[in-house]
């Protein structure tokens, strides 16, 4: 039985085919409110075509992609405010800064032409502006953009651009945000505080849940960095192509487990990231003749109690 409250996607007997050609085949995948999943796998084995299904992009060749809202189940088609995507590309609008890119979402959104016509008479549209801004201000500054804000998309850098398109879509606080390669374009140092970003906010949902609120954030991020991917989650997923009785099908998940959860100013344990790295990296990029379910293991050791984060066991 799928607790649905506590449920934000739900993906059952999903298969996706390209004309002729099977990309996946029977993805199960069910992501609870809160987690931080990231999504890894060879190059073509689909994974960000499972972020467009999601994301609605894409319709499912069978079975369906659930995501939970209002307190029931709803059938993905199309686009809708409850996913946010960021894109490897971070398309923005190049006539707008990047306060104005930020703030464009939550505007159009809770306000029409007329409303922010009559609403600047009755004076209550530049109060909610004012709320708006101060909001996109303070993610471009834990973004390390304070200083970009004003500026245009041409006069920022790629990795700049790309950070303005993840606090877009943190501001319009989807029910789950989908990411794509979302930090590959930025320098290490860049890259080091976007991690510290995604952490902080795994801690707002740690808070959240300690005091019996739901959880804001639900993340899926693709990445091809194995140390990442450990890192920033409570959770790793694996697709592969290369499974048992694969015949003429596409990828699958072939790995479903725990990850450790770290606070944004731990001093990380590296043997333990890099040792599930390893085994990540020998199972879905270096295995073959794979069984689906032996390395598929997260939702019992959840039931065990072996959980961390936003799912360990509550007393």
């Amino acid at each position: 039985m799928i607790d649905i409250e506590k449920t934000a996607l739900y993906c059952y007997g999903v298969n996706k085919n390209f004309g002729f050609l099977p990309v996946l085949t029977n993805i199960e995948l069910r992501i609870a409110k809160g987690q931080f999943v990231s999504l890894v796998g060879g190059s073509g084995c689909g994974k960000s075509t499972l972020l467009n299904l999601i994301v609605g992009t894409h319709e499912p060749s069978a079975g369906e992609v659930l995501v939970s809202v209002n307190g029931g189940f709803i059938q993905v088609r199309g686009h809708g405010p409850d996913r946010g995507m960021v894109y490897q590309e971070y398309p923005l609008f190049p006539h707008l800064t990047a306060l104005k890119n930020v703030i464009l979402g939550p505007m159009l959104r809770e306000t029409t032409i007329l409303t922010r016509l009559y609403g600047t008479v009755t004076r209550s549209w530049p109060a909610l502006r004012k709320i708006h801004i101060q909001k996109a201000e303070s993610l471009l500054a834990r973004l390390g953009l304070s200083e970009h804000s004003h500026k245009f998309p041409r006069q920022l850098s790629g990795g700049q651009r790309q950070r303005v398109a993840i606090a877009r879509a943190l501001l319009m606080k989807p029910q789950i945000l989908l990411l794509d390669e979302p930090f590959g374009a930025l320098d290490e140092e860049t890259r080091h505080g976007a991690r510290e970003l995604m952490l902080d906010l795994y801690q707002e949902n740690m808070t959240a849940v300690a005091n019996g609120q739901s959880p804001p954030y639900t993340v899926l991020m693709v990445t091809h960095c194995l140390d990442e991917a450990v890192q920033v989650g409570d959770r790793v997923i694996g697709l592969s192509k290369h499974w048992r009785g694969r015949d003429q099908a596409g990828a699958t998940i072939v790995y479903d487990k725990i990850a450790p959860v770290y606070q944004p100013k731990d001093t990380k344990s590296f043997g333990a990231i890099g040792k599930q790295a390893a085994e990540i990296y020998e199972i879905v990029l270096n295995g073959r003749d794979l069984d689906p379910s032996e390395h598929c293991t997260f939702w019992n050791d959840v039931k065990a109690g072996k959980a961390e984060g936003v799912l360990a066991p509550r007393s």
